[in-house]
């Protein structure tokens, strides 16, 4: 069984289809999305907290870490925009960095911090797959695109991320739903980061 922590845990998209047989444990913050979350995966142990916080305490405890850090402070699409009158302007919140940093000189298994790809040229080199940056201590090998225009609807109805019997706002609803990574990435991830012989990265 792989003791496995899931930090910044969302509802869940990059762990839909690594399984019940391991023991996750999953860290977020906001207590109605971690609601949803407990709704789909009832078996995993859920923590509303710091998932930053939560790392630096017990990461010795897992062979396994997936992290997804809040990206709106890096991404493309909120900082490029000309003029962008609705949106506070905020520093690169560094705490990305941060967690990469020190996983990979004090964590002893496997790790991957996820985010989006950024506006500007990323600190640490990180693996790009499907619009997103992959930072991982193994070989994350290549494959082909996932299908495209998933995003809500598809979701819904492939996935069965269906957030309509919540009592959340519904821009906070296209917004979960907009921040999953997609299943079959996540898969895909997990896969490589248990093969043999796995070189670093980092």
């Amino acid at each position: 069984m792989i003791k496995i922590l899931n930090l910044y845990a969302g509802i869940g998209g990059n762990r839909f289809l690594w399984g019940d047989e391991h023991q996750v444990t999953a860290v977020e913050i906001n207590e109605d999305i971690a609601g949803v979350y407990k709704s789909f995966f009832p078996k995993d142990n859920i923590v509303v907290g710091d998932a930053h916080q939560y790392l630096l305490d017990h990461y010795e405890e897992f062979d396994f870490i997936w992290s997804s850090p809040p990206c709106p402070t890096h991404s493309r699409m909120r900082n490029l925009k000309n003029n962008c009158e609705e949106c506070e302007k905020k520093y690169p919140d560094m705490k990305l960095y941060e967690e990469i940093i020190y996983l990979k000189h004090f964590f002893k298994g496997k790790f991957v911090v996820e985010n989006v790809i950024s506006y500007y040229n990323p600190l640490i080199k990180p693996f790009e797959s499907e619009n997103h940056y992959f930072w991982c201590n193994f070989n994350v090998t290549k494959r082909k695109a996932i299908e495209r225009n998933i995003r809500n609807s598809g979701l819904v109805e492939k996935w069965g991320f269906d957030l309509s019997q919540y009592n959340i706002p519904k821009r906070h609803k296209g917004k979960m739903l907009n921040n999953l990574v997609h299943p079959k990435l996540g898969l895909h991830i997990f896969k490589c980061a248990f093969k043999e012989k796995q070189e670093t990265l980092l």
